[in-house]
């Protein structure tokens, strides 16, 4: 029933903000298109679409917020106006009462508040679907951030998500894109995403491998976890202190070079991509501050571990083949790596592909990032892509996302900033050292202890794996049955041999000894 009423609210939604021009646009089947029609009774808003859809998520709650800023990455599923708008989605919502943020700490440590804090700040600092922050002293004096899980989400995200799954397969059926686009696959990482978010421990290791990682660099802070007060409900960190990185008045007047911060963000991105293949994946401007203390003056401070993407070695590799190919304008290059992935048919002319990426990507070089828009780009990349059935790799929605959110904090620190130029030599020199001999060094260095491990194996796994195949293969009998004999030959004539110079050694040593 709790489904139904659901149901009925988000039909009552998409009715009262008059969302149909966007329902009906991609489907293929009249009656779909009809019924649409007749449900809304032609009804006419005067917001544009995306407005409207905006507000609709925004109605419908933090879980369909959430699902609009993820739906907002996907630029081959939506038009441009509606995906900017979806965009704008702030994922800021009330906060629940303090009183109950204060109930589930002390629920989560078993014990009272101030057995655990010498102060804790009612008032959250920050509220998003997902969970509020706290402010708040440890009993030793070390300032701290409470992360609260906002209560009752798991039962009200298996609800919503089982509704968009439904959604998803209905779409998939009736749109002509339906099969490429994979919306039932978008929706299952959604539903990753968002299990993800609800477990803080998991978040808290998320936060400690990218610290770990981002060590070395110099460009980054993550704060540190306390692992002790560590829950799947509550987490508890070190209290990070900066500037908001959207505040870039109170940044210049700071001191802090905008224009090397902006280069420092680009260099943060590829190496946790292409280094680590571990990225931060929520790099809006809310989850990012940046340090004005003497010590780590002008460092990028990350906050909100809760979405972080992954990269396989395939991935990192043939990703940065695609991007070399295209800071090189080898667009040849970049249509056989589309054929070689099967992200198109094998069939493809890879002329034609590589005419229509040329057409794509030629007139955006050697412009600032002011002068470019990454969002026009891949939107016009996907039109491409439909022309040549190319199927959407699911596993780079997130870092996709992440790409976008790149360049709106270029573009908002140094409009000049040329993203192509900055992020090539980058690509260059990561390339050199995957491919090269320091490349080829390092992994053996690193698969040396399995190497050793399985070396003194061999022998006995390649015996078994034989006589398996012996069961089932006749013909891999007698060569087997062929080799034994051949094996008995060759070990009499061996034994033989070694009793013949045995004797000799015999002979020669009595007429040595011999004692006359």
């Amino acid at each position: 029933m709790g489904h139904f009423f659901r149901a009925l609210t988000i039909v009552f939604t998409v009715l009262r903000y008059g969302v149909d021009e966007l329902a009906l646009s991609g489907f293929r089947q009249r009656w779909v298109r009809v019924l649409v029609r007749v449900a809304t009774l032609g009804r006419r808003l005067d917001a544009p679409r995306g407005v409207r859809l905006r507000q609709a998520l925004e109605r419908l709650g933090p879980i369909y917020v959430k699902f609009g800023q993820v739906l907002s990455t996907r630029r081959d599923l939506l038009p441009l106006d509606v995906a900017d708008e979806l965009a704008l989605l702030q994922d800021r919502v009330p906060p629940f009462p303090s009183m109950q943020a204060i109930a589930l700490v002390e629920r989560a440590f078993g014990r009272p508040l101030d057995a655990v804090f010498s102060q804790f700040d009612a008032e959250p600092v920050a509220s998003a679907s997902i969970a509020q922050v706290h402010f708040a002293v440890l009993r030793n004096g070390r300032e701290v951030a409470v992360k609260v899980l906002r209560p009752g989400m798991l039962a009200v995200i298996e609800q919503d998500l089982q509704l968009m799954r439904t959604l998803a397969g209905m779409v998939e059926r009736v749109w002509a894109d339906g099969k490429r686009l994979k919306p039932r696959e978008v929706v299952a990482e959604f539903d990753t995403y968002l299990h993800d978010e609800l477990d803080l421990v998991r978040e808290a290791a998320n936060a400690a491998q990218l610290r770990r990682n981002m060590d070395g660099l110099g460009l980054v802070m993550v704060p540190e976890m306390v692992w002790d007060l560590c829950t799947p409900t509550v987490l508890v960190m070190e209290r990070m202190k900066g500037l908001p990185i959207s505040q870039v008045d109170r940044l210049r007047e700071a001191g802090v070079d905008i224009r090397k911060l902006a280069r420092d963000g680009v260099t943060i991105f590829f190496t946790q991509v292409f280094r680590d293949g571990f990225f931060h994946a929520d790099m809006h401007p809310g989850n990012i501050q940046v340090s004005v203390e003497p010590a780590t003056f002008g460092r990028y401070i990350a906050l909100d571990f809760g979405i972080i993407g992954t990269l396989t070695e395939w991935d990192k590799e043939y990703l940065a083949q695609n991007f070399l190919a295209f800071f090189r304008r080898d667009y040849k290059r970049v249509a056989e790596l589309h054929v070689e992935s099967g992200w198109v048919p094998r069939e493809t002319r890879v002329d034609a592909l590589e005419g229509a990426i040329r057409a794509v990507c030629e007139p955006h070089f050697d412009r600032p990032l002011k002068d470019i828009s990454l969002g026009q780009v891949l939107m016009r990349l996907f039109q491409t892509s439909r022309r040549f059935n190319v199927e959407i790799q699911p596993q780079l929605v997130l870092l996709q996302k992440t790409l976008l959110n790149i360049e709106g904090l270029g573009r908002q620190l140094d409009p000049e900033l040329d993203l192509w130029s900055t992020a090539k030599p980058f690509l260059e020199k990561w390339m050199n050292q995957q491919v090269g001999w320091a490349g080829l060094l390092e992994r053996l260095r690193n698969e040396a202890p399995r190497y050793a491990q399985i070396a003194p194996e061999l022998p006995r796994l390649v015996h078994q794996a034989l006589l398996h195949r012996q069961s089932r293969d006749p013909a891999l009998s007698e060569l087997l049955a062929e080799q034994r004999r051949t094996n008995r030959l060759l070990a009499a004539i061996v034994y033989s041999g070694v009793g013949f110079a045995l004797g000799l050694l015999a002979a020669a040593l009595l007429v040595v000894w011999r004692p006359w």
